[in-house]
């Protein structure tokens, strides 16, 4: 059976829509949050009205409170995070009966979005036992991801950007794991992962700690390449609430289960409650909204 074409994006940068094929299934793209240049306004309504008809189907898992708005349109299938912590368990057998076949996958670029693309072409069904597990681990950092979804996930995080990784994992979570060759470029670029560790961990080593119980680390432009999602976990090893300062943003996090609401917090719109990045001339009002003494 021929595979649909498969494109990759984030909410805030989404493909041209007349580069993709035929019918469209959107998976793991949240709606774009608020943003004066890169809100939903300006990136996601624009790609809606591009597809037009041609979009089969949006299945997503991020907060939004534009969600209602499309609640009667049986394409959308939309869930806050709480309800539903990764995107594969909403790919259902059932689901890709209804929708029936796709020309082109658009997904989200991590393992979530990657392990949502290849079960779908599966036709709803895990490409390896555990797979939706291991996703749900690894996109809300709770539990223990699986040795499968260890070795994917760090070959993701080993080159983030790398598009032709992006249709090897797809390739090898899709036909179930078959072709053992294929583990050769995924290990290869998750040993690219060890430098980055350890570079990120002499960067955690500068978190202050306020008495509001939050760690706060500023990353000096030119650092060694380091990763921001572990940054943000060693933070709050420390501290309930993690802050990573840098050139031009800021992100602010908490463990899943932490109840916190930073959208809330700070009055946006979209995304995920416990980790958002605003940019960096927001950071004495993410600071205030914190209760935090010293900036």
């Amino acid at each position: 059976m021929k595979h649909p074409q498969l494109a990759f994006g984030t909410p805030r940068k989404l493909p041209k829509p007349t580069k993709l094929a035929g019918r469209v299934a959107v998976l793991d793209i949240a709606f774009a949050g608020a943003s004066p240049t890169q809100g939903f306004d300006q990136v996601t309504a624009p790609f809606l009205r591009g597809l037009g008809d041609r979009l089969a189907v949006w299945v997503d898992h991020h907060d939004h409170e534009l969600h209602p708005r499309y609640a009667e349109d049986p394409r959308f299938v939309l869930t806050t995070k709480a309800e539903h912590g990764a995107c594969p368990e909403l790919v259902t057998p059932e689901l890709v009966a209804r929708i029936g076949p796709v020309d082109t996958i658009c997904c989200h670029s991590d393992f979530d979005g990657l392990a949502s693309a290849a079960k779908w072409i599966r036709g709803g069904v895990e490409p390896y036992p555990g797979c939706d597990a291991d996703a749900r681990a690894v996109d809300t950092r709770l539990g223990v991801t699986g040795p499968i979804g260890e070795r994917f996930d760090r070959a993701l995080r080993g080159r983030p950007r790398d598009q032709a990784l992006y249709g090897v994992v797809v390739r090898h979570l899709a036909e179930g794991l078959a072709d053992g060759g294929l583990w050769a470029t995924i290990d290869a670029a998750a040993a690219e992962l060890a430098p980055v560790e350890a570079a990120t961990r002499r960067v955690a080593e500068r978190y202050v700690i306020d008495p509001a119980g939050v760690a706060i680390v500023h990353v000096e432009p030119g650092a060694p390449r380091w990763d921001k999602t572990l940054l943000l976990l060693l933070g709050q090893e420390r501290a309930r609430v993690s802050v990573v300062v840098e050139a031009e943003q800021v992100t602010v996090a908490a463990r899943f289960d932490s109840g916190l609401n930073f959208l809330e917090l700070l009055g946006l719109s979209g995304g995920m409650p416990t980790r958002v990045s605003v940019a960096r001339a927001e950071l004495p009002k993410l600071l205030r909204a914190l209760r935090v003494t010293e900036p």
